[in-house]
């Protein structure tokens, strides 16, 4: 897998927060010159369900965590480093057990 970006240069961030789970889950947007969108974010201890419209990726950067997408009763880990994919019009259950998972999400 290819090393995860430590930097997005020449991009507009916007200030205000997502904020979901009262607060548990919080991230910034990424907006790139070409319109493309990124959320970088962090997530805290607990379990929360997220349904998606466009399809997405997770990158993990740093801590680890589990989860399943919908419509699947697997469960995968995944640490620093590494992602899942999550199709469009679906959703996924993410549980971070300790710590704080901090991840960027790539709208594809």
């Amino acid at each position: 897998m290819a090393s995860l970006p430590t930097q997005f240069p020449g991009v507009t961030v916007a200030t205000k927060a997502n904020v979901y789970f009262d607060g548990k889950v919080v991230s910034h947007s990424v907006i790139f010159a070409d319109g493309s969108k990124k959320t970088l974010g962090l997530i805290y201890p607990g379990s929360y369900h997220f349904g998606t419209g466009a399809p997405e990726r997770m990158e993990i950067v740093a801590g680890s965590c589990k989860v399943t997408l919908d419509g699947q009763t697997v469960v995968k880990a995944y640490d620093a480093g590494t992602y899942f994919d999550v199709p469009g019009k679906s959703g996924f259950t993410i549980e971070v057990a300790g710590g704080i998972c901090e991840y960027i999400c790539s709208f594809l």
